[in-house]
Formats: C-alpha cells, structure tokens, sequence
C-alpha cells in the first residue's frame, strides 16, 4: 500500500496517492463514502441550501445558468462539478474561482486520516473534499453536480433542499442499464421526501414519475409545471412557472432547455429575487467546452458532445452558422456510442479529422472512422496535436471547426492552444 503524502505534499503527489489506493476508476455504493462522511460530520450542512443535480447532459450548464444568476443576486455560491478540463481545482468553486490547492491538499489529509480501514474511490475522495471545503466556507448554496447515475453517486449522501433531472438518454449502459426507463430510476435516485424535484427532460421516462411517488417528492416537469417558448421576432424567449413569469430573457450561450430548468430552480428556492438581475444572468452564463469559442476568423468552437443526446443538441446549433466549409476535429472514448455520435453529424461535416486521445480508454481511429458510412474526406492522425496542425494549414477565415467528442479531447486541444499562446 503507497503511504500517504507528507505534510507539505504537493496536490499533484495527492492525486496521484489516491490514484494508487483504489485503482477501481469506479465503483459505485453510498456504504463506504457514508461512512467517512459521517466521521468527517460532512453530511449537515446548516445554514446552506444543496441543489443536488443529475441527468445525461446538461448538468453543468444547468448549474453555471444557476450560478451565475445566485451569484448576480449577491448570494455566495459553491459549486461541486466533475470532469475537470485542465486543472483539478475546476471541480470546486467558491463565488466563481476555483479553490486553491491548500485547501484540497488540507482536505485530502482530514480525508485520509479519518477513513482508516475504509477504502475510498478517486471520485469518492473528491467529493468528500468538496464537502469538506464546503462545511469550511459554508456558502448560502452548494450546487452538487452527479458524477455518474445519481442514486449511488457519492454526491447522494447529501439530502438536497432542491433535487433536479436535466435530460434522459443512453449513456453508462454497464452501470445504469440499456434503456431510458432504467436510467430515469437511477437519475432520480436523488429525489427526496418533500422536495422539491424539477425535471427539464421534456420525453420524461415513467420510472422518474415512480420514483417521485415512492419516496414522496413534488415533482415539477417541463411542459407541465413551467414551459418556455422562444420569441424569434425579438430574439428573446419567456418563462412560465407556477410563481415566476419573465419575457424578454436574452437567449443564452449555453442550451435553451438548461436555462428553463434553471429558472425552474431559481423559483423553487429564490422567488423573490431580481427579474432584471436573472434576465441579465442568463444572458452573461458561460461554461468552457460547451459551444465555446476560441477564435472568431476561422470560427474555433470546443464542446464535449459525447453521446447521441449531445450530438443531436450539437448538430442542430452548428446548422445555424452555415460555414463555407465545416471541419471536424473527432475524438472519443471507446465506450461511448461512436458511431451514432458521428453519424449524427456526418451530413453536416465537409472534412473530418480523427485522431487518439492521451488516454487508456481512447477508442481507436479505425474504429471511428468506421463509424462514417459513406464516402468522403477523413483523415486519422495519433495526437490532437498533428490533427490540428493539419487542419490549420487547411482552412481560412470563411470555415468553422468543431473539435469535440469528449472532455479529453477539448482539454488536449486547450492544452494544445496554451503551449502555442
């Protein structure tokens, strides 16, 4: 067994002693993370309200919608969120800044101290430390985004004051089962007895309706409980819930469907708050790797569209620019649904670009240029790096490219931009 960092230990000899202690990437169950927890006394939070968010896509736009407008109405906010792009001090923030690394370092050694005999996940261990930040700040909100499932994420030790479903589709077979309804069940696996539970999945699976009657939560659907409907005149949209009502609300950077679930929350917890505040909000929010734009001439934009779910969201936002020419720069996990992902935007994409990712898990070029049916013009290259340099020698101010397919590859690809800044 590695023993543990010394006192003055760097986070990157942190992480890599938790890496050690529990090979097992994941490994799901509430028994041991509760356990610690309890010890730590991280599951009261008093004083602060946990909005506990889950669902295939859209759960970390949903927060930074939420976010940005709690923290426009001067309350403070932390955020607990995961993968992280570059640096793992992305997976908790404090009024907008990512924590620093004494702080994670502090709680990693109250962590690993007070576990003993029990074994903790990487991501078990990351929780806990937010938590452990959290309880230390002690924020008016903690947003708590789902690593994987909900119902035996570690995030679901905490009994949230508001519990949210973003979106239901097929992703993580091997864990939350093959169809929608198995994965809705263990989605809402975070709802709780009297809370509130907004769902923004407008095809909503029954099993989610089941769940909230077992365990006795006040649902709150889309298109039941709050809709939304775009103005295309103005270029703004409105929102209907059962006590807040806005219109002319900018549209937003980040998904349409996300905003409207955001301010689904924000009526639950904070009706009272600013309707000039929360339209101004909703137009500022910003989330990196989610339709982000790196460069304006060619049109660089990063997102990290991994599933069927995604790519259908994607393509229908990259239909608006109608480029001269689209290129693609494609890399992906081996176990995610390549092929429809890639099929899903084929029609739209002029040249494609495949290429590896630094990781065990990277699905390989063949296997993704496969995935194209028909003919036309794909390369496959090992490393972002020598895709981009291609690409780059390629295109002009008139065409647009997407880089995307998964957190690994929009990181590499930033990574990539930062060594040639």
């Amino acid at each position: 067994m590695p023993k543990a960092p010394v006192k003055d230990a760097s986070l990157d000899n942190w992480l890599a002693y938790l890496l050690a202690i529990h090979p097992t990437e994941i490994e799901m169950g509430l028994t041991r993370v509760s356990e610690v927890a309890d010890r730590l006394g991280l599951r009261e939070l008093p004083g602060t309200q946990v909005i506990t968010v889950a669902g295939t896509n859209g759960k970390g736009t949903t927060c930074a919608f939420i976010e940005q407008i709690l923290l426009a109405s001067d309350l403070s906010v932390g955020v607990y969120s995961s993968p992280h792009m570059l640096k793992y001090n992305e997976r908790v923030r404090i009024n907008g800044e990512d924590v620093a690394d004494s702080h994670f370092i502090e709680a990693f050694d109250a962590i690993n101290r007070a576990r003993n005999e029990i074994s903790l996940s990487f991501f078990e261990f990351a929780t806990l430390a937010g938590l452990y930040i959290f309880k230390a700040v002690s924020p008016d909100v903690i947003l708590l985004e789902v690593g994987l499932g909900g119902r035996l994420d570690a995030t679901n030790i905490i009994d949230a004051d508001i519990c949210v479903v973003t979106s239901i589709d097929i992703d993580h077979q091997e864990y939350l089962g093959d169809t929608r309804d198995s994965v809705g069940r263990e989605k809402a696996g975070i709802f709780r007895h009297s809370t509130p539970a907004i769902v923004g999945e407008p095809n909503m699976p029954d099993s989610i309706y089941d769940v909230a009657q077992e365990v006795g939560a006040n649902i709150y659907p889309v298109n039941q409980a709050f809709n939304y409907q775009i103005d295309a005149c103005s270029q703004t949209w409105k929102f209907k819930g059962q006590r807040l009502q806005l219109d002319g609300i900018p549209l937003p950077q980040l998904p349409l469907p996300n905003a409207a679930t955001a301010l689904a929350v924000i009526e639950h917890g904070w009706p009272q708050l600013s309707p000039d505040i929360i339209k101004r909000a909703i137009g500022e929010a910003r989330l990196g790797g989610r339709l982000e734009t790196v460069s304006e001439a060619p049109l660089i934009l990063l997102d990290v569209a991994h599933n069927p779910h995604a790519a259908r969201y994607l393509a229908s936002r990259l239909e608006a620019y109608k480029p001269k020419r689209l290129f693609a720069l494609c890399g992906m996990l081996k176990d995610k649904d390549c092929t429809e992902v890639i099929q899903t935007l084929a029609p739209l994409v002029d040249h494609w670009s495949f290429t590896e990712l630094q990781t065990e898990r990277s699905a390989s070029v063949e296997a993704l240029r496969a995935a194209l049916t028909v003919q036309c013009d794909a390369h496959t290259y090992d490393n972002v790096d020598l895709a981009w340099q291609a690409i780059s020698s390629e295109i002009n101010d008139e065409d647009l490219v997407i880089v995307f397919g998964s957190f690994y590859t929009v990181a590499e690809f930033k990574e990539l931009q930062i060594g040639t800044a």
